[in-house]
């Protein structure tokens, strides 16, 4: 090996110190990029910075980011979210298990809204954990499964997880988010599937709204609150999702027209003011800047570690690895779950996802099924004791009777089914090109 080899290895581990002392991920990135870059070339490796930086500011598709955060935040600022739980719970009461099939749909339809896991679970979390604890469910369950309904925001439509594996796998967004369909709603189903097999064989621990809470809500006010409080985002979803599927509208403009729209419900249901639109356009602009940040800072450090032969050295690896193409893909997929632990998915997509790729690109292999793979994947890391983010975000709003081992007790079942839907994906790749093949794409 090449001194400029070690230098790239040597980059790679103080970046994972920075992080372990501490040091925010976009820091560590820009720190460790530049240092070891000028201890291997100098300054001149840089001269490319500021093309590579004009190039993520600029990008076109990256635009939707700010626009479908605004939706989500809008969504879930003017309590349009809370509504939804509710109004979907009790439809789905009488049934054991039908709380929690309820969190399930608005998992999917706040995903669909927002695509950040985060704001989802922290939502969901808020409104639906102590609510469900007070109807009987076992802490385990109602925990597991507000954390897995969260984590569909990464592979449900508009995911900023699939907005950025378009740009960096040179593909459409429209086409990863027609690839993405099937399996997320084949994920859901399978949630689903689950609370209603635990309604059959362990009641106890789902049971159904109490009979006196369902006759207060009539029949007739649950059909006329259904049709003002589900049908207004569910239209909006569907418009914004079927205008890119269908071609109508480029990510971006689908992106500011839900934007609108949001704002536009919001308005139309007597909860826009002053204070809600500081609220979402403070944190639209947080999570915004907080994305771009760490992209910028990425490019300083992908820049040294290709430059000092960190790729070559990535290749040389996947040599030593068995089966072929299906082995690196294998041994891809184990390294990103692993690194879900520790790190961000943003952090991964454009710090070790740009690593492993340049193995497939000429390998025939289908770059959307990739990108869909990455994205469940990283979407089961979120839920993995015991560094899952999404424990930690929902344990920031659990009341105190619900304690960390309940967390993780409640999301092992859970992970078994994502980790079942992911091994269908890998098995079946029509489930990912089905869709875009019957839309042209």
């Amino acid at each position: 090996m090449t001194g400029n080899e070690w230098l790239a290895i040597g980059m790679v581990g103080g970046f994972f110190g920075f992080l372990v002392l501490g040091v925010p991920v976009a820091i560590s990135l820009a720190i460790s990029g530049f240092a070891f870059g000028i201890m291997g070339f100098g300054t001149g490796l840089f001269n490319l910075l500021p093309a590579r930086v004009y190039g993520v500011v600029t990008n076109y598709t990256l635009l939707a980011l700010p626009l479908f955060i605004f939706m989500g935040v809008m969504l879930e600022k003017s309590k349009l979210a809370e509504e939804l739980i509710d109004v979907i719970g009790h439809a789905m009461g009488r049934l054991k298990g039908g709380m929690g099939l309820a969190i399930v749909i608005v998992g999917v339809l706040m995903g669909a809204s927002s695509g950040v896991v985060g704001a989802t679970v922290v939502t969901v979390g808020l409104l639906s954990l102590q609510p469900l604890i007070n109807r009987g469910y076992d802490k385990g369950v109602a925990s597991g499964v507000i954390c897995a309904s969260g984590t569909l925001g990464q592979i449900i439509p508009p995911s900023l997880v699939l907005i950025l594996l378009a740009d960096i796998l040179g593909e459409s967004v429209g086409t990863l988010f027609a690839a993405a369909m099937v399996p997320g709603l084949i994920l859901a189903g399978m949630l689903g599937l689950y609370l209603v097999l635990l309604g059959i064989f362990k009641p106890e621990m789902v049971p159904a709204i109490p009979q006196e809470e369902r006759d207060a809500l009539g029949s007739r006010d649950l059909l006329i609150k259904i049709v003002k409080v589900v049908l207004p985002p569910l239209a909006l979803v569907f418009a914004v999702l079927g205008s890119i599927v269908g071609g109508i509208a480029a990510p971006t403009e689908a992106a500011s027209m839900g934007a609108l729209g949001a704002l536009l419900l919001a308005l139309f249901t007597g909860r826009l003011n002053l204070g809600v639109m500081r609220d979402v356009l403070h944190d639209t602009l947080i999570t915004s800047a907080m994305v771009f940040f760490i992209l910028i800072c990425a490019q300083p450090f992908g820049l040294a570690f290709r430059g000092l032969g960190g790729e070559g050295l990535v290749h040389a690896m996947f040599e030593w690895v068995p089966g072929g193409d299906m082995g690196n893909l294998l041994f891809m997929m184990g390294v990103i779950f692993i690194l879900g632990f520790f790190l961000e998915w943003i952090e991964i997509s454009y710090i070790a996802l740009p690593m492993f790729l340049p193995v497939f690109q000429n390998s025939g292999i289908d770059m959307a099924w990739l990108a869909i793979l990455v994205a469940m994947n990283l979407q089961t890391s979120f839920l993995t004791p015991p560094f899952g983010w999404a424990l930690f975000f929902l344990k920031g709003v659990a009341p105190p009777s619900v304690s960390t081992v309940n967390i993780y007790r409640g999301v092992i079942p859970f992970i078994g089914i994502q980790a079942l839907a992911l091994i269908l994906l890998f098995i079946f790749p029509g489930l990912t090109s089905w869709l875009p093949d019957l839309i042209g794409w």
